[in-house]
């Protein structure tokens, strides 16, 4: 590398790179509405489609399935077809997707549009941030990395938004005066309808501008269109650091040309140049979905229920811990370019593992302070042996099982039909006090082709459930003992919110930086599917034994297991990953082939 003006010092903002955040943003923002729009249109589709909850899990599913299959071709289309034209593909498929699920009058039109979401999904988890690493300046990667996630977060805010504005609708329609089932079934069927036809607009706006963005100037160099690339980097970073960056890239190709062609043979894929990098990736993306984030974003009610906020409380510490998400985002996309990669990821981890560990020992209190009580549950069960009701307004009840105990209580029970497991819990400080346990219906229970797909994968935990119907109830475990207090659930919301707010701030916009600068120009877009696929592998993992482990083994068990994987997170960030901020891609490569040190 010859001692010329560093590029980072020549960059001006254009019109053109703020417009490349701006159509990265959109494509961050159909990320997350293709996360988060099924849980607000699933009620009102579930109460007037007919469907059964098999092939409502198809409908939830067939994202997932998209995403997956996607997400694993996404770096070789990338390659071959070009960044831009994959981009335009996945806002194609989006838009398309929106009329297939609105105007669907079946299951299978219905699945068709939600699997196109997914694979839309799992281009723009691939390509988006592929393209800023190989677009946007060493100055501005950080910030259009971190804005998609950003606009990521926004996106599920954005659905639970959509969500809420018509639920709050279809009860309005049922507490009019004189509103008939007609009225309010039709009000239930526009309404998930409509939230489906609003997310339409985003898909728009972005399809529209991704055609007047350029192609990735690293991707038209390696096909020798250099004129071209030259004009791109220009056009995104200012003429002065475009012909720098170029120069870079000219000096790497010429330096890739003087070795000799018995070094090219012996150049494989199995050199540290890039397996380390490759490694890196894999392991911060594997650990960033190990610190436990999708659990505590989907399950954080239930884990403030039994922590010590109940009702409407509990809804209202989850709305904050949503908003610290989105908040601190837009601390660490201001931050990302300033402190560096490894700053921010530190000082996340590092949150993470206190936040996980007090949240952990505060569990483990309330969970100590719980009775074992399964002996005294297991004859509740009725006797066709598959039922269990227990309510905690009963004195009886409370006096079998355990004696004197007064105040608010609250009872989790840990239970099975065949290999379908899960937990049940309830509190006297709920309105409904009734603990109920019944075996899936048989029409729950019917397989489907994606849910074939996904037990081979191990990755359905709907699919376990088959045959349960006709299984005896199992209680494996029952935990009962006094409501903590609203104290003790405010420090558990607390902890929570600290967690958030340092995932957001570190490893939830570093992640894609990671997945997209430190991997080698040769294997980046092949590399960056492995690695998504193998992060959706654990996310999924997670999710899928999250609630029989907490059942089997206790929040705390959990906490404590999420954070042990966080100090590898911290270690790999502190000690092995190099510090990105400010260097071009071609830099970051000469440091893992041992040509350039990086801090």
């Amino acid at each position: 590398m010859s001692s010329t003006t560093p590029v980072q010092n020549l960059e001006k903002p254009t019109f053109y790179g703020r417009y490349l955040l701006l159509i990265a943003g959109l494509g961050g923002l159909l990320y997350g509405i293709d996360v988060g729009i099924i849980s607000g249109a699933l009620p009102h589709l579930d109460a007037t489609s007919g469907y059964t909850q098999a092939q409502l899990s198809m409908v939830v599913a067939a994202v997932l399935l998209g995403t997956v299959l996607s997400s694993l071709f996404a770096g070789a289309l990338a390659d071959l077809f070009g960044r831009k034209s994959i981009m335009i593909v996945s806002a194609l498929l989006f838009v398309a997707s929106i009329p297939i699920i609105c105007l669907s009058s079946s299951i299978g039109m219905l699945v068709a549009g939600r699997l196109l979401q997914g694979i839309s999904g799992g281009l723009i988890g691939v390509v988006i941030p592929l393209y800023l690493a190989e677009c946007l300046s060493a100055k501005t990667r950080g910030k259009g990395t971190g804005l998609f996630q950003l606009l990521l977060t926004v996106g599920i805010v954005a659905a639970a938004i959509l969500g809420r504005y018509y639920a709050s609708h279809v009860e309005s329609v049922e507490n009019m005066p004189g509103s008939t089932p007609e009225l309010i079934f039709a009000a239930r069927d526009s309404a998930w309808r409509n939230i489906f036809w609003a997310s339409i607009i985003p898909g728009i706006a972005f399809f529209a501008g991704a055609f007047f963005v350029t192609e990735s100037p690293r991707w038209l160099f390696r096909r020798n269109k250099k004129d071209a690339a030259l004009r791109a980097l220009m056009k995104g970073n200012g003429e002065q650091a475009g012909r720098a960056t170029f120069a870079e890239m000219e000096q790497a190709e010429a330096q890739a040309k003087t070795v000799s062609s018995v070094q090219k043979v012996k150049d494989s894929l199995l050199r540290r140049k890039y397996v380390i990098p490759f490694l890196i990736a894999v392991v911060i993306l594997a650990c960033n979905q190990a610190t436990g984030i999708n659990s505590v974003l989907g399950y954080a009610v239930n884990i403030f229920n039994q922590g010590g906020l109940v009702g409407r409380i509990g809804n209202d510490a989850d709305v904050l811990l949503k908003a610290v998400n989105c908040i601190m985002t837009v601390v660490a996309v201001a931050l990302v370019d300033r402190k560096g990669r490894k700053f921010l990821l530190k000082v996340g981890t590092g949150g993470i593992i206190i936040a996980l560990v007090c949240a952990g020992f505060l569990f483990r209190h309330i969970e100590t302070s719980r009775e074992n009580v399964t002996s005294a549950v297991v004859p509740m069960v009725d006797k066709a042996g598959n039922t269990l009701v227990i309510d905690l307004a009963s004195p009886a009840t409370r006096e079998a099982l355990k004696p004197g105990l007064g105040g608010d209580t609250q009872i989790l029970v840990s239970y099975s039909y065949g290999n379908y497991k899960n937990v049940a819990f309830v509190s006297t400080a709920f309105k409904d006090k009734v603990l109920r346990v019944a075996p899936p219906k048989p029409k729950d229970l019917e397989d489907s082709v994606i849910g074939a797909f996904f037990r081979k994968l191990h990755l359905n935990p709907f699919a376990k459930a088959i045959g349960a119907d006709t299984a005896p109830l199992v209680i494996t475990k029952a935990s009962y003992g006094a409501q903590p207090s609203a104290t003790t659930g405010w420090l558990v919301a607390a902890c929570f919110i600290v967690f958030i707010a340092a995932f957001a701030s570190g490893p939830g916009v570093c992640v894609w930086l990671a997945l997209s600068e430190l991997m080698p120009t040769r294997i980046r877009s092949n590399g960056m599917s492995i690695a998504l696929l193998i992060n959706q592998f654990v996310s999924a993992t997670i999710a899928a034994i999250f609630l029989p482990v907490v059942g089997a083994v206790g929040y705390s068990t959990m906490f404590f297991v999420w954070a042990g994987f966080t100090v590898i997170y911290f270690c790999t960030a502190a000690f092995v990953m190099p510090e990105t901020k400010g260097r071009t891609l071609e830099e970051i490569e000469e440091h893992f082939e041992g040509k350039r040190k990086l801090s």
